[in-house]
């Protein structure tokens, strides 16, 4: 299953930006995954309840968007929404199509708690970092 790799990935990239935050807890990992990718909604909420317990994002929410599959044709530029299979250009019927979007993965957004006390932990960090 190639999702535990994805999520891998994903929790990664979210737990050290939230770490440089000053974060102590992740509520909610937002991403975008297009639909050519072949990723599975269901494994990947899966891999990220499996991969979460321990760490900064145990108990996150993973928040998954679709985006469809769109190509512009190369013979007489149309742009066009398709399916996996049915790339051709639905105006002149080419296959010499240019992928927009469809095959994205990316991390939008992550939601974080800080500490309650109102410290800036990334200010006393680079404050002891000057002494």
């Amino acid at each position: 299953m190639h999702e535990m790799g994805i999520v891998s990935g994903i929790l990664d990239a979210s737990i050290g930006a939230a770490e440089r935050s000053g974060a102590i807890r992740i509520t909610e990992v937002s991403v975008t995954i297009g639909e050519l990718t072949e990723i599975v909604d269901d494994a990947l909420h899966f891999a990220f309840d499996a991969l979460t317990p321990g760490t900064l994002a145990e108990g996150a929410t993973l928040t998954v968007t679709r985006v469809g599959a769109r190509s512009r044709c190369g013979d007489c530029g149309t742009e066009y929404e398709h399916g996996r299979f049915d790339v051709s250009c639905p105006a002149c019927g080419g296959y010499a199509v240019q992928l927009l979007q469809g095959r994205e993965l990316s991390i939008d957004g992550v939601e974080i708690d800080l500490p309650e006390d109102g410290t800036d932990p990334i200010a006393q960090t680079s404050d002891a970092s000057q002494e």
